[in-house]
């Protein structure tokens, strides 16, 4: 029985970890900044980093139907696995939502993503200006959503690990070797 996450499947968590939270940072730091050349830059670093996430996530998506995760531990009640799984599907719908949100804000706004500053993509809306800021609302909105769910996930692992005594954490950990079969 398989143990232990796929090696890339522990990759993905913890590139996805340090982006959002790398993201999450930024978006903080630039909020509280005055316009300038600087405030500009780091717009734009914050959208290609999360337009890698949107994209990011879909890969880790489809990486996870063919690379399902191990079953949880016996003793864990069906009431905890359901509400794992709804954390789950949260955390994985917000990475999918707040980049789309930001990308549609920009668009709004009549600011043009361009990605990694080399290839611009499409806007998704046309300029609007109420809409461009009713967007701004709703994405930072979000991201505060996201960081409750991150403070509730990496809460229940630490509860898992050290309350629980279980593998719900290590097995996430890379370090942790599977003994069973990772490509399942």
């Amino acid at each position: 029985m398989k143990t232990s996450y796929h090696p890339l499947s522990k990759a993905l968590h913890w590139l996805m970890a340090v982006a959002l939270f790398g993201l999450l940072a930024l978006g903080f730091v630039m909020s509280d900044m005055p316009l300038s050349p600087e405030k500009l830059q780091y717009f734009s670093w914050h959208k290609w980093a999360g337009v890698s996430v949107f994209f990011l996530v879909w890969f880790r998506l489809l990486w996870r139907v063919l690379t399902p995760p191990p079953a949880y531990p016996a003793s864990m009640s069906i009431h905890l696995q359901r509400l794992a799984h709804g954390g789950h599907f949260l955390l994985y719908a917000l990475m999918m939502v707040i980049p789309l949100s930001g990308w549609l804000m920009s668009s709004a706004k009549g600011v043009q993503t361009v990605w990694f500053g080399v290839l611009p993509l499409p806007d998704l809306l046309n300029r609007d200006k109420e809409l461009g800021q009713l967007l701004e609302l709703i994405h930072g909105s979000l991201n505060w959503v996201l960081m409750a769910l991150i403070v509730g996930h990496v809460g229940a692992a630490l509860k898992h690990h050290f309350f629980d005594r279980d593998d719900i954490l290590t097995r996430m950990l890379p370090h942790k070797h599977s003994q069973g079969n990772d490509h399942a």
